[in-house]
């Protein structure tokens, strides 16, 4: 290596290799032995590496001019954080850009628009109401009430998570009673959703306990078409109830499904119009009192939506 304020090397024979003779009227930088060679080959790039090639050179201290080192940052030495790249083991998050579509039950204004959500909507196979209130625990909590707090604890668990998640109303003003099934679905449709949840209470006599899963029916007329969705929604109902169950300690439904939690239907809008994959949840029964003191629970709909969630995640690889 040439130092950038070294003299420039001679005309004269490459003395670097052995067995060129030193000449005692060149230059001192010039006379290098090959003792020298070795020596500076071997040296630190520091000055003292400098002052022990000089001295088997045999120069004077005249010619004792320390030479400016110029180090080269080793290519193997990347700076920390810079350019680095995944290695060969790193694998993609699976809720990465993934969205979920959040339909909280009914509408806490429905009760005040009857005329609205009576009106008939295609649903494919069928024309069926726009929307229905829901249900209420015989103390007057609403469905509709149990509903939305349980998605907008749902929504907060699962953004926590990455996932984009929307939900199809929020009542209030902006949305007054409504929106209807037919709606419902074609807004989980139009996101695209990687997974679709309708969040309900079931209101049947009393002795009835326990929650269920209600799953899309393979239906085809008019805007139904469910073939493709059958089989990855049975997926994603069997994930919540699983974790649902597991996460509330509450039971399957006493009174349909024969236990498994699980209920396939042909006659629910939301689920006929869907094209993504999508599934009813009945947490409980809101008109049987050891399952209403659990839904009107902040505690136990926290469970609630955490069940949920971890069923959502575990559909969707997380």
């Amino acid at each position: 290596m040439r130092y950038e304020d070294s003299p420039p090397p001679s005309d004269a024979a490459d003395d670097t290799s052995p067995g060129v003779p030193a000449s005692p009227d060149r230059p001192w930088y010039a006379r290098r032995s090959t003792l020298a060679v070795a020596a500076a080959a071997v040296a630190p790039t520091c000055l003292a590496g400098w002052v022990l090639t000089q001295v088997l050179a045999g120069a004077g201290p005249d010619d004792a001019r320390p030479p400016r080192i110029v180090m080269p940052m080793a290519a193997s030495s990347p700076v920390p954080g810079a350019g680095a790249t995944a290695g060969p083991d790193a694998k993609a998050d699976p809720l990465a850009g993934r969205t979920v579509v959040i339909d909280p039950g009914h509408n806490t204004g429905n009760f005040q628009h009857t005329d609205e959500i009576d009106q008939q909507v295609d649903i494919g196979t069928n024309r069926k109401e726009c929307d229905t209130t829901g249900t209420t625990t015989n103390a007057g909590y609403m469905e509709a009430e149990f509903s939305l707090d349980v998605s907008r604890r749902l929504r907060t668990i699962l953004e926590g998570r990455g996932l984009k998640v929307l939900l199809t109303h929020e009542a209030g003003a902006a949305r007054p009673w409504g929106p209807c099934i037919d709606e419902r679905a074609r807004i989980g449709n139009e996101a695209r959703a990687d997974a679709v949840v309708s969040v309900h209470a079931d209101g049947v006599s009393a002795g009835n306990r326990g929650y269920h899963v209600i799953l899309p029916a393979k239906v085809k007329g008019g805007g139904a078409d469910t073939a493709q969705i059958v089989g990855p929604s049975r997926q994603l109902g069997e994930r919540i109830a699983g974790n649902f169950a597991r996460t509330t300690g509450s039971s399957p439904a006493n009174y349909l499904g024969s236990g498994t939690g699980l209920v396939v239907r042909d006659d629910l809008g939301g689920l006929n119009l869907s094209t993504r994959p999508k599934v009813f949840i009945e947490c409980g029964n809101m008109r049987d009192a050891k399952d209403a003191a659990q839904l009107t629970s902040p505690e136990w709909r926290q469970k609630a939506a955490q069940g949920i969630a971890d069923g959502i995640v575990g559909f969707l690889g997380g």
